[in-house]
């Protein structure tokens, strides 16, 4: 299992970036550490459907309880958009159904890493369709 950053760790090194073009490098980067999509799931259940790039977003679990955590899988064809998934999968890491299902991302991406605000229109639209996404997978798993 890969150990993505805590949210305090993504909150700090996006606070060290001394300007958006640091921030960007920085996002590239985290892209890096999303272990390969299972060809398997490439499909039209896990495509995220009015993103600009090819991306897919799935999410497992075990069979029971749905205290367990969660595993999320994702790619992109975009670098960017890749960093953005390692972001909000780190958000999500290791917390169960329940807890995917009911838990509100958008306040920290958009109001302390200032996503919105640096991001093409279209990006934070991706960034929406993809914690929909997985919220909407979360709560028919449940």
């Amino acid at each position: 299992m890969i150990n993505f950053p805590t949210k305090n760790q993504l909150l700090q090194n996006f606070l060290s970036c001394i300007n958006w073009e640091e921030k960007y490098i920085y996002i590239i980067d985290l892209g890096k550490l999303l272990p390969a999509f299972p060809e398997n799931m490439r499909t039209q259940e896990y495509l995220i459907s009015g993103c600009q790039s090819q991306t897919w977003i799935a999410l497992t679990t075990s069979a029971r309880p749905h205290d367990k955590p969660i595993k999320l899988h994702g790619y992109s064809d975009s670098s960017i958009v890749k960093g953005i998934i390692t972001i909000i999968f780190s958000l999500y890491q290791g917390l169960s159904l329940q807890e995917v299902a009911n838990v509100d991302v958008k306040p920290f991406l958009i109001n302390q890493l200032e996503l919105r605000q640096n991001l093409s229109l279209s990006r934070s639209q991706g960034i929406h369709l993809i914690l929909d996404s997985i919220q909407t997978q979360a709560k028919f798993a449940l």
